[in-house]
């Protein structure tokens, strides 16, 4: 015979808590979703959105220098000021090409401005009008046919060599002033890195 040992009930005077009603357990499961939810859904979509704008900013990035000729718009600011090229405002039919190797970097710059938009302009470079010179196609062969820029046909021409001591970028300017008001602006800078 196997004594069993005794059983010790609970203490008389309390009562056992009350059974979890429906509504109750309800509400705390749907506590519980809207915690798990929100501790990996909100992580989950910042990282999508991040990545989908690290992979849009790629693309831009490999356009911009998949690029192999004249892109339409400005040249960024810090172009623009690293290789000396004022783009004055206001400014039409602006475009850009740069070009980077070992041993030159270039910025090939394109825009249509007005009388006091050019002397802005040539200001920025250091040098005014008289600077140009009528007839003188100061952008090389070379650059001609890398950007498509033909400059011939008639006498309405004007260029300028802005040369400058290293680091200072080097400017060739050429100027169509064919309509006097709104002058065409040709600009090659080229700095040695």
């Amino acid at each position: 015979m196997t004594d069993s040992l005794p059983h010790q009930a609970g203490p008389p005077d309390q009562p056992r808590p009350p059974a979890e009603d429906r509504r109750h357990m309800i509400r705390r499961r749907s506590l519980t979703l809207l915690i798990i939810v929100l501790l990996i859904g909100i992580p989950a979509g910042y990282l999508m959105i991040s990545a989908n704008q690290s992979r849009d900013s790629g693309r831009e990035k490999e356009a911009k220098y998949a690029a192999t000729g004249m892109t339409e718009g400005w040249p960024s600011k810090l172009q623009r000021r690293v290789y000396e090229v004022p783009v004055p405002v206001p400014s039409e039919e602006v475009a850009y090409y740069e070009t980077n190797n070992w041993k030159t970097s270039r910025l090939y710059v394109q825009f249509e401005t007005t009388n006091a938009g050019l002397d802005a302009f040539l200001a920025g470079l250091g040098v005014d009008r008289d600077a140009l010179d009528r007839g003188k196609i100061a952008i090389s062969d070379r650059a001609q046919r890398i950007t498509g820029w033909e400059f011939g046909g008639s006498d309405s021409w004007y260029g300028l060599v802005n040369e400058q001591r290293n680091p200072a970028p080097t400017q060739d300017v050429v100027v169509n002033m064919e309509d006097p008001d709104y002058p065409m602006v040709y600009v090659v800078s080229r700095t040695v890195p």
